[in-house]
C-alpha cells in the first residue's frame, strides 16, 4: 500500500513538473526574443564563414575549427528558431549567402562582418584565408559572447539563459584556440 502511494505521489509530481516545464518554456521576455532574433543571423554568418574554409584552406587546424563551429551553431539556430515560433515571434529571414546582403540592420549586433569583410574572406586562399578567418572569427565570437552575457543578465527564459551560458563557454574556448593559431 505504501509503495502504491509513493508511485501515485511520484506520478503526480511528474505531472506537475511536466506542466511546469511547458509553462517555463513559454515564460520569456523581450531580452529572450532579442537574443534569439540577433543570435540567429549572427550564427548564420559564422556558419557561412566556416563553410568557406573547406575550399579555401588545407590547414587542418582551421578546417577542424570551422567544422566545430558549423556543427555547434547549426543546431543552435534550429533551437532558437523553434523558440521564436513557439513564442509567436518573427524568425529572422534566411537570406542565403550573407556576403552580398545589406548589413545595415545588423550594425548593432556585435562582431558582425560587413559585406566587404565577407567578400574579402571569400576571395582569400590558403595562409591569407587562415589569418583573415581566424581574425574575423575572433571578433565575431567576441560579439556572440557579449550577446550571450546580456541574455544571462536580462533574459527570463531558462532555456535561453542556459544556451547563452553554453555559447559563452564554447566560444570563449574557441577564441583562445584561434588566438593560439594566430600566434603560431
Amino acid at each position: 500500500m505504501l509503495a502504491a502511494t509513493l508511485v501515485a505521489a511520484a506520478a503526480a509530481l511528474a505531472a506537475c513538473s511536466n506542466t511546469g516545464d511547458a509553462d517555463s518554456s513559454a515564460d520569456f521576455n523581450k531580452a529572450d526574443v532579442s537574443f534569439a532574433r540577433e543570435m540567429i543571423p549572427h550564427h548564420r554568418q559564422a556558419t557561412e564563414m566556416a563553410e568557406m574554409a573547406a575550399s579555401r584552406t588545407e590547414n587542418a587546424d582551421v578546417l577542424e575549427l570551422a567544422e566545430e563551429i558549423s556543427a555547434a551553431q547549426g543546431p543552435e539556430i534550429e533551437t532558437m528558431t523553434g523558440w521564436l515560433e513557439s513564442w509567436g515571434e518573427d524568425v529572422p529571414e534566411d537570406t542565403g549567402s550573407m556576403s552580398g546582403m545589406d548589413h545595415s540592420g545588423m550594425d548593432s549586433m556585435p562582431g558582425m562582418m560587413s559585406a566587404d569583410d565577407m567578400a574579402e574572406l571569400e576571395d582569400a586562399q590558403d595562409a591569407t584565408f587562415d589569418e583573415l578567418f581566424l581574425t574575423m572569427m575572433v571578433e565575431h565570437h567576441e560579439g556572440a559572447v557579449a550577446m550571450a552575457r546580456a541574455e544571462q543578465k536580462d533574459g527570463k527564459n531558462a532555456d535561453a539563459v542556459e544556451l547563452a551560458e553554453e555559447i559563452e563557454v564554447a566560444q570563449t574556448e574557441e577564441i583562445s584556440t584561434m588566438r593560439e593559431l594566430l600566434g603560431s
